[in-house]
């Protein structure tokens, strides 16, 4: 059996002048996953390996969750920075099958395509900071179907 735990990135600025990739967070967003790691803190669910797109706002909300869940170093995948879900699936599919638990940080609406073509419970939409864990019935990833949706931690249900 093998579960992700798919994070999508704290809500962030649009106030710099800066490109998309070099966003930071709000102060909205660094309260919200802070909210979403602790609450996910309870379940005991440390992850084997852990991806992040490289974008600074992803980065830095995995971040949170590394200091929050004392988690091994994450690993940075460009291919992550994807909005539509097609680099999302394939950097999953690649993902080496003796991993069983897998935490991934990424962007909309490739977040959301993902939780609702691969679990079984529509989500209208991922908030940022949200959480969504879906459990698999598979020995590889390279096989990943539809699987149960089993945990979503959104922030607006924590505050």
């Amino acid at each position: 059996m093998k579960k992700i735990i798919i994070v999508r990135h704290a809500k962030s600025s649009w106030e710099e002048q800066v490109d998309d990739h070099s966003r930071d967070l709000t102060a909205r967003g660094l309260r919200d996953v802070e909210l979403v790691s602790l609450e996910f803190k309870k379940l005991q669910e440390i992850p084997d390996l852990v991806i992040s797109s490289t974008a600074k706002r992803a980065k830095m909300t995995a971040d949170i969750f590394k200091q929050n869940l004392n988690l091994s170093p994450i690993c940075l995948n460009k291919d992550l920075y994807d909005f539509s879900g097609d680099s999302l699936v394939d950097t999953i599919k690649q993902v080496n099958m003796n991993i069983d638990k897998l935490m991934v940080f990424g962007h909309n609406h490739a977040l959301t395509n993902f939780v609702n073509s691969y679990g079984d419970i529509y989500i209208d939409n991922v908030p940022t900071s949200g959480l969504v864990i879906i459990d698999f019935q598979i020995e590889s990833w390279e096989y990943i179907k539809i699987g149960q949706t089993v945990k979503i931690i959104f922030p607006r249900d924590l505050r």
